[in-house]
């Protein structure tokens, strides 16, 4: 019994080393813990220019004027002589209705405006014969007032019937619908055999010269979205490949269906480079003090209303948490109203996961260590050399 004591109280010194092993190793696997969160790679960028991240909204090539086509007259639509797509000149023929209601109240016209001259010949020659009765003093000189009233009346007769002429040989001649001005057909709204109304649209003309981007402004962006704005317009079929604009106006009153307001840029391209109906990206540059922008992922909430950043401290590769002012939010990036430094190392993504004071290797996105001295701008630390024997 005696012995058993014995042997069960000298057992725990025989555990002492397996024990002290265990805890060493604990103790090296924080260890290497602490070393891998002390010196965690992240992700940074600088921040770019406003003008490249700030926002940007879809739009379409239109012409800057673009003019609805109707006839002056109503009548039956006999002819259409173009089709949407046609380039068309000045005075050219677009459309015809039917003239023979027209050309037979232009007769019409032209048969009261005779009468009106014959009675008008008549009315004069009256006149004369008992101007020289009233000479002769026998006619009284209120029958000679009456004679020059029926002259004058025949006059005025002739007058009005020949207005009525003009109006009616004008009338005829809208029975032809012309082009106004050098173009486009962008749309047609009405076909052969369809009885139109006067002012009614048949054809809407894209007007050669200079092309513009329509867009929709969402309510959310109007209050930053000004005419005379400078803009960036790029092509959808020419990714990389922007021309300069102006923003033109702006709808005052928001769409009932879309809740958007309708905008117009015009563009600085040269003639001929821009073709109707392309789609397009407008990208907005923001206000002079909107200069940077970062991406949306590097955003972090330090509070209801405030937004920091992580930037990378060149002098000791720790993560400093920055605050800084924001505009709108654009599709990929925000514009960086103040507190960022242009030459900024931001840390990119993965912000919710780090804090201030971190030890961290900064990376670009080529994974590529990015060294970044103090008082040096930083820049992507060369790949090392490799040699045939360490092949």
């Amino acid at each position: 019994m005696r012995s058993r004591v014995r042997n069960a109280r000298s057992a725990p010194p025989r555990l002492m080393p397996a024990l002290m092993i265990v805890v060493s190793l604990l103790a090296a696997c924080a260890g290497d813990e602490a070393a891998v969160e002390s010196a965690r790679p992240v992700l940074v960028t600088r921040p770019q220019a406003a003008a490249d991240g700030f926002t940007s909204l879809a739009g379409e090539i239109r012409a800057r004027e673009e003019s609805p086509l109707s006839f002056r007259v109503g009548g039956k639509l006999v002819e259409r002589q173009v089709d949407v797509g046609d380039h068309v000149k000045q005075g050219q023929v677009l459309a015809t209705l039917d003239a023979g209601d027209l050309q037979a109240r232009a007769r019409a016209a032209r048969a009261q405006l005779a009468a009106a001259e014959a009675e008008l010949g008549r009315a004069r020659a009256d006149r004369a014969r008992f101007a020289t009765l009233a000479e002769q003093q026998l006619v009284s000189r209120s029958t000679m007032d009456a004679q020059n009233a029926a002259a004058i009346a025949a006059e005025g007769q002739v007058k009005a019937a020949r207005a009525e002429l003009e109006v009616a040989g004008n009338q005829a001649a809208y029975s032809q619908l012309l082009a106004p001005a050098d173009g486009v057909i962008a749309a047609r709204q009405a076909e052969a055999g369809q009885v139109v109304g006067v002012g009614q649209p048949v054809f809407t003309l894209a007007v050669d010269g200079r092309r513009e981007v329509e867009f929709a402004v969402p309510e959310g962006a109007i209050d930053t979205i000004k005419p005379g704005q400078a803009v960036v317009v790029e092509l959808w079929s020419e990714p990389g490949k922007r021309w300069p604009g102006t923003v033109r106006e702006i709808a005052p009153v928001a769409d009932a269906a879309s809740r958007t307001f309708a905008a117009r840029a015009t563009i600085d391209a040269p003639a001929g480079t821009l073709d109707l109906g392309q789609s397009a990206r407008v990208y907005f540059t923001g206000s002079d003090d909107a200069a940077l922008s970062v991406p949306l992922s590097a955003l972090q909430r330090v509070g209801e209303d405030a937004v920091a950043v992580f930037v990378v401290d060149p002098a000791s590769s720790t993560l400093k948490l920055q605050p800084i002012r924001i505009g709108p939010y654009g599709s990929e990036r925000a514009p960086v109203l103040d507190g960022l430094a242009p030459d900024a190392w931001v840390v990119a993504a993965g912000g919710h996961l780090l804090r201030e004071g971190l030890e961290v290797v900064p990376v670009d996105r080529d994974n590529r260590p990015v060294t970044a001295e103090p008082d040096k701008p930083a820049t992507p630390a060369a790949a090392p050399a490799t040699t045939a024997d360490e092949g």
